[in-house]
């Protein structure tokens, strides 16, 4: 599961902001990653059982460079998934649905938080309120950050996983070049934009 910078979303200096922006990526990759380990399993693949990754404690599934990294600066890999498609029963889709699982898990968090936050009404505002929106709007966008076909995200393995065989080699020998997109990218997401505040 990948992050990006909290300087898109301001407010960067407000402790209850960064709880909230904390509380919702810590949520939102706990399930991302065990989303990935948990349908690899159904898939066939016993990795994620061996390694102890059917679990939703977060200690497990946390890259700590990565997350260190996200403390610091607003952007990291935050957690990890060692899923083998070639011990799956079809590698192919197999692969598919397990990669496919994290940023859709994230969509599912937003669906059921964003329920919630309607169900209640601005009077019970406050922290909970803010902590509910914000847990909607982190994890619909690492549910379409993850879907962008740039190597290593989780769009680009599906995108991968999808295409034919002869297309899919040429997808891969692509993939370093899609990197260098990626973290170009990410490096312009840190340029401030004049006259338009984010």
């Amino acid at each position: 599961l990948r992050s990006f910078p909290l300087l898109l979303f301001g407010g960067a200096n407000d402790p209850i902001f960064m709880v909230g922006v904390f509380i919702s990526v810590l949520v939102g990759m706990t399930v991302h990653e065990f989303a990935h380990n948990y349908v690899a399993y159904l898939m066939g693949d016993p990795t994620p059982k061996e390694q102890g990754r059917l679990t939703l404690d977060p200690m497990v599934h946390i890259y700590w460079p990565g997350f260190i990294m996200f403390v610091l600066i607003g952007f990291g890999i935050l957690g990890a998934a060692p899923i083998n498609s070639r011990r799956m029963r079809n590698p192919r889709w197999g692969y598919l649905a397990a990669v496919s699982a994290g940023p859709f898990s994230n969509l599912l968090i937003a669906i059921v938080f964003g329920v919630i936050y309607q169900l209640l009404s601005p009077a019970y505002g406050g922290i909970l309120y803010w902590l509910l929106l914000t847990m909607v709007m982190f994890n619909v966008l690492l549910f379409l950050f993850n879907l962008l076909p740039l190597f290593p995200l989780d769009g680009w393995h599906m995108v991968y996983s999808l295409l034919p065989v002869d297309l899919a080699y040429k997808w891969r020998d692509m993939r370093q070049n899609l990197q260098f997109v990626f973290m170009a990218i990410i490096l312009l997401s840190f340029v401030p934009i004049q006259g338009f505040n984010l």
